[in-house]
């Protein structure tokens, strides 16, 4: 059986729409609740914060479309890879694909357009934010050869202050 006809596009005004749904699906999928509902509140406040990522210069976001219907998407930022190495890099921030889409080869499609966009730019490398526990994502990105660089771990600063606390009290802070 062949597999349809990917396209991917860049993320325009008139795609924002579709990229703003996929964006919700992607966020319902992660949170396990697929069956929630989004507000008409919710959805307008998430419409205008796409909008203004997508007008900032170092954010791109593509979408793969098959038989005219979007089904994934990549959002890529540009800069370099930390702050001591100068050379660009393209971050995936985020890859999503329909349940439906999946291995029909949208996510290499927009891997792929992500390379084209590090050529574009000029960026000599290619990182990518996958999810510790997502064992199909790490697969996917090892198999193109993507490997591991860091583990970022992440908190709120209410938690970390309680456990900091918690511990040693005569610690310096932060000089002003």
């Amino acid at each position: 059986m062949a597999r349809p006809a990917i396209t991917v596009r860049r993320v325009t005004p008139d795609l924002q729409g579709d990229f703003t749904t996929l964006c919700t699906t992607a966020h319902l999928e992660a949170s396990g609740d697929l069956a929630a509902r989004v507000s008409p509140e919710t959805r307008a406040t998430s419409e205008a914060r796409v909008a203004v990522a997508l007008a900032r210069d170092d954010v791109r976001a593509l979408v793969a479309i098959v038989d005219e219907q979007p089904v994934g998407y990549i959002v890529l930022s540009r800069r370099p890879m930390s702050f001591l190495i100068d050379s660009p890099c393209v971050s995936i921030e985020q890859i999503f694909v329909t349940q439906e889409a999946r291995r029909s080869g949208a996510a290499r499609a927009l891997v792929n357009a992500a390379a084209q966009y590090a050529d574009q730019v000029g960026a000599e490398q290619i990182a990518s934010s996958v999810p510790a526990r997502g064992r199909e994502a790490n697969r996917f990105f090892a198999r193109l050869g993507f490997s591991s660089f860091v583990v970022r771990r992440v908190t709120t600063t209410s938690p970390l202050r309680r456990r900091l606390a918690a511990g040693e009290r005569s610690s310096p802070g932060l000089e002003q």
